[in-house]
């Protein structure tokens, strides 16, 4: 007869090992990852026109301020997301979550374009939700003119224009003039 102290190992241990082999080939296994990110800071101001069922179309004076993050900026176009609080001066505030695509000219701090598209909140007067979108130039040393507008409920329309500084576009990913002013620690790498 056979003694009960020797028992055979657990189905589920057995079926355990493959995994745990294969997470620790992964884990020692894994090279030096290099994950650059696309960031945005800008501060910046302007004109809108301002029109809803409830009141006349006024134009009032303006304020962007965004920030956001996005892919790697060593690609040709750089997708990413970006939370914006524009001040309508005199009126209130809209907060905006839009998705940007941006040329690698546009996040390196040299001439490009971006297009930003999302949703938009009024919680002034007649309150809205609904769309908005802008396109914007970029210039070296940082300088973005931005055209745009919304449309939401309760007929609301807005158009601005926006000029400003992204702070992150003069700073670590400014690629252009160098020249005149180094940029020490640049975030991308040139590509070859």
């Amino acid at each position: 007869m056979q003694s009960s102290s020797r028992r055979a190992p657990p189905r589920r241990l057995l079926s355990a090992i493959p995994q745990l082999t294969c997470a620790l080939v992964l884990l020692l296994g894994a090279r030096t990852a290099r994950a650059d990110v696309s960031s945005w800071v800008f501060a910046g101001g302007g004109v809108s026109r301002l029109e809803q069922h409830a009141w006349s179309a006024r134009t009032a004076g303006t304020m962007r301020l965004q920030m956001g993050i996005g892919s790697d900026p060593s690609h040709p176009l750089i997708f990413g997301g970006l939370f914006s609080l524009e001040p309508h001066f005199g009126y209130g505030s809209d907060l905006a979550l839009s998705m940007r695509t941006a040329t690698r000219g546009y996040v390196s701090g040299d001439f490009g374009l971006a297009l930003d598209l999302g949703g938009y909140e009024r919680f002034w007067g007649p309150r809205s939700a609904g769309g908005t979108g802008t396109l914007w130039l970029g210039a070296p040393w940082g300088i973005c003119l931005g055209a745009g507008g919304s449309l939401g409920s309760h007929d609301a329309r807005e158009f601005s224009a926006v000029l400003g500084v992204d702070f992150a576009r003069l700073t670590v990913y400014r690629s252009a003039g160098t020249s005149w002013f180094m940029n020490p620690f640049p975030v991308s790498r040139p590509i070859n």
